[in-house]
């Protein structure tokens, strides 16, 4: 093994070619700023700990050193960073904007030690400092700028963008608090603030000289200027200044370092000095607090007027700033504003960026004066979007009257788009009123609204869906009409995952095991995998792969333990369903299964019955009143199972609390199965369930977004299906489903509701959960019922395969080897190629 050099070795070399003491020093210096050796990273670590926080190793804390080894990683980063953004700007390349509400990145610290390939140096370098590295990743902060899914997918497409040096900049809103703290209390939800700024970020650089203005309510005043040009003047209530907060986004072994540039908002004068001189205290600093409340917290509550303004406020705010900040990053290169869609491409993540269209329209009209036509032909020719729902209630529709109030500058220009739209669709179109009306951007009713996916859909040049099902079914159903009128807007874009995190990160082992056969191509070609077919069979290659996957159990079961002091069996099938709490998702189906296990117990206590712990997580919406009531009952119920001693060696049933990346990282490799049972036809795609499959669990699912890809890459043969298709849901409904005879003419399912209904899991209290049952028996809109004997007749195969270790093996083994189609590096080479027609550039760093 080389050894390392220690700052002596560097000072006699340097003193052998005849440096002076002053060039030696620079140097040395420059060598723990830069330097990958482990004495290079000590010096490193000690410098910050004493430079950057005035602390020394006597009363230094673990947060203190956390930092300290945070900032000489970043210190490597920087000269990545830079370069990067070099090459950029001096390339005529274009450069990929993403524009998303959320990001979930996850901890950044052992993720940039994996993509800096430094992982085992500042593991030593910290161990000869008497500390141990992962104590201190586990000292770190998750940024909990997301809610679900979507905010998982962008981190994903921005790690892959910069491992693929693809040009890219990330846009968003620096959330002051992220995503709740979820906690359970007497088995409901509780919801605590989630401060994650309040001890520092030492991955963002604050960039003060960034930022921006934006405008909100006021009025428009309409003139024409000295040239006969008809203009307008928007003279806004408030002005909010956008403040930008860069964090290098590093790819995986390259130098490409890409910007996640999140938005703060701040006053534009904080203090109001004359105000106060005259007594006036509160109202001194009270547009301070108006302002600043735009950036403050995750997607406010929206049940009333005041949160569903917030909301939009922060969607135009981080949207005006991300193009202000585009165009000015355009104009300083010398090029025209006429030229903007050659350099940059914009893609909005779902409809929240999607008034975007209308404030590029302001701005090249407005601010650069362009004339309508240039104006609308660079906008379209900017944006991309892409749909992540076939739920109506979830495509975002914004009363008329609100959107005025707000953004009055904006209306008018919705108006005037939409009357030029309208215009052409009626010639194509005339007669067919619906039609008409289905694709306008303004929606009649008793209060007219803005249909913000249409106003998405018109706007860019390209439209995806996020699975091969979800964009069929997009086609032919919530955008059936804007797919008739253009249909070569349409692509698939099927959703996918960083290895990075989800196997490298999170599953060092299974990661050590993998490359030990098939070497370490495979975390940039996921396709890679695939030769692990080979040993599939090899009995002593599955029994390696089954302690990779036992060992991660024990991980895992220690940390329900140490968080609930619950004891579960890691010989147990671990049943995993970790999502967000939805009525879509199911979670009642899988409560159902283990109330109906729970009986058969019961009833059968010597029964030959596959031991199962049952892990539960996920958030619910804290306004969603039914998914709060669904974590009430799966806590309940766990209550029951985990102490009655005739059951409890043979059921467990786990909530485990505040789901998030970091406890995802934990979750993710020690499942055996991965629950994907949503309706038919209702999920978009998931990324959970290829996440799950990565590390090696098996699904149970149904024939929704990306499960119908999964089983069709893994073989129907180690998937395990079950339940209605998209197209019996829609028959089934149109037939008139009656759920109430599926609970009478079922024994097993009549008993677990009436249990429910009766109070058997709520201390003989019948009312818990009557609304649940109530919804269950006279509106099962997600065909909870009509899949229950399905799914309970999947979950006896499930275990009749978990008794044959060596299958299960096998078909886990070739889960993982034929997943490589859902790494979130295809996905982007997709929209790189197809969409937007951007090629990679290999960044150079000087010497």
């Amino acid at each position: 093994m080389k050894k390392n050099k220690t700052a002596s070795d560097v000072r006699s070399k340097l003193e052998e070619k005849g440096l002076d003491k002053q060039e030696i020093q620079n140097i040395l210096i420059e060598d723990a700023r830069t330097g990958l050796s482990v004495e290079a990273l000590k010096r490193a670590i000690s410098n910050n700990l004493f430079y950057a926080q005035g602390k020394f190793p006597e009363i230094a804390t673990r947060h203190d050193y956390y930092m300290a080894v945070s900032y000489a990683v970043r210190d490597r980063i920087l000269n990545r960073w830079v370069g990067s953004v070099k090459q950029y700007l001096n390339s005529k390349n274009r450069v990929v904007s993403y524009l998303s509400a959320e990001y979930l990145l996850g901890p950044h610290l052992a993720n940039n030690l994996i993509n800096l390939g430094i992982y085992k140096q500042v593991e030593q370098a910290v161990k000869e400092l008497g500390k141990d590295l992962d104590w201190l990743i586990e000292k770190e902060i998750e940024p909990g700028l997301g809610n679900g899914g979507l905010g998982r997918l962008a981190a994903c497409y921005m790690d892959s963008l910069a491992t693929l040096e693809v040009p890219a900049i990330g846009y968003g809103i620096r959330y002051q608090f992220g995503i709740f703290e979820q906690d359970i209390k007497d088995g409901w939800q509780v919801e605590d603030t989630d401060n994650w700024l309040r001890r520092g970020n030492p991955w963002e650089i604050e960039r003060r000289e960034l930022n921006y203005e934006v405008k909100f309510g006021g009025h428009v005043q309409h003139y024409t200027d000295n040239n006969g040009k008809f203009c307008s003047n928007w003279i806004p209530d408030l002005v909010v200044k956008g403040v930008a907060y860069d964090t290098p986004i590093l790819g995986y072994k390259v130098n490409t370092t890409n910007t996640l540039r999140l938005w703060k908002s701040e006053a534009p004068k904080s203090f109001d000095f004359q105000v106060f001189n005259a007594g006036g205290y509160n109202e001194a600093v009270r547009q301070k607090i108006v302002c600043e409340n735009i950036s403050k917290v995750l997607y406010p509550n929206d049940e009333q007027e005041e949160g569903k303004i917030l909301r939009l406020q922060q969607q135009y705010f981080f949207v005006s700033c991300s193009l202000q900040d585009m165009i000015n990053i355009h104009l300083r290169q010398g090029d025209k504003i006429h030229d903007f869609h050659q350099k940059f491409v914009v893609q909005l993540n779902d409809t929240h960026p999607a008034v975007g269209v209308a404030e590029m329209m302001r701005l090249l009209l407005d601010k650069y004066m362009l004339d309508w036509d240039d104006a609308w032909d660079i906008t379209t020719k900017t944006f991309a979007y892409t749909n992540h729902t076939l739920l109506p209630e979830a495509l975002e529709k914004w009363d008329l009257e609100l959107f005025g109030k707000v953004l009055p500058r904006h209306l008018e220009l919705i108006y005037e788009i939409n009357r030029r739209f309208i215009d052409k669709v009626t010639v194509r179109f005339y007669g067919d009123h619906q039609k008409i009306a289905s694709l306008s951007l303004i929606g009649e009713g008793p209060r007219k609204y803005i249909k913000m996916a249409n106003l998405a859909a018109l706007g860019s040049q390209a439209i995806n869906g996020v699975a091969a099902l979800h964009t069929d079914l997009l086609k032919k159903t919530v955008m059936k009409d804007w797919f008739e009128l253009s249909p070569e807007k349409f692509s698939n874009k099927t959703n996918g995952v960083t290895p990075r995190r989800w196997m490298v990160l999170s599953n060092p082992q299974l990661t050590e095991l993998i490359s030990s056969k098939i070497g370490e191509g495979w975390i940039k070609n996921l396709d890679e995998l695939k030769d692990l077919e080979q040993f599939a069979k090899d009995k002593a290659f599955q029994k390696a792969w089954m302690e990779v996957k036992h060992d991660q159990k024990i991980n895992l079961s220690k940390k329900i333990f140490q968080r609930m002091r619950l004891t579960v069996d890691p010989d147990s099938l671990f049943d995993v369903q970790v999502k967000r709490i939805h009525e879509y998702k199911r979670q009642l189906l899988n409560a159902l299964h283990v109330i109906t296990l729970y009986n058969r117990i019961k009833q059968k206590p010597e029964a030959d019955i596959v031991p199962r712990t049952v892990i539960f997580a996920g958030k619910a919406a804290p306004g969603y009143k039914m998914a709060k009531l669904i974590i009430k009952l799966i806590t309940s119920i766990g209550d029951v199972v985990n102490n009655d001693s005739d059951v409890n060696k043979k059921l467990k049933v786990v909530f485990f609390p505040n789901y998030n990346v970091t406890n995802a990282q934990k979750i993710y490799p020690a499942a055996d199965l991965s629950e994907q049972i949503s309706t038919s036809g209702k999920e978009a795609s998931g990324t959970g369930n290829m996440k799950l499959s990565l590390n090696g669990a098996l699904t149970i699912g149904t024939l929704d977004g990306a499960n119908v890809e999964i089983r069709e890459c893994v073989g129907e043969e180690n998937f395990f299906l079950f339940g209605l298709t998209a197209d019996e849901v829609e028959n089934t409904k149109a037939n008139g489903y009656d759920p109430y005879d599926y609970y009478k003419n079922n024994p097993e399912l009549k008993l677990a509701i009436d249990q429910i209904n009766e109070g058997y899991f709520s201390h003989l209290d019948p009312d818990t959960f009557k609304g649940l049952v109530r919804s269950l028996m006279f509106d099962d809109q997600y065909l909870i019922l009509a899949d229950y004997q399905a799914y309970v007749d999947a979950q006896e195969k499930v275990a009749e395969t978990f008794k044959n270790k060596s299958k299960w093996a096998e078909m886990s083994i070739l889960n993982v080897a034929r997943m490589g189609k859902f790494s979130s590096d295809r996905s982007i080479r997709d929209y790189c190629k197809e969409i937007w027609k951007v090629e990679p550039v290999p960044v150079k760093l000087e010497n």
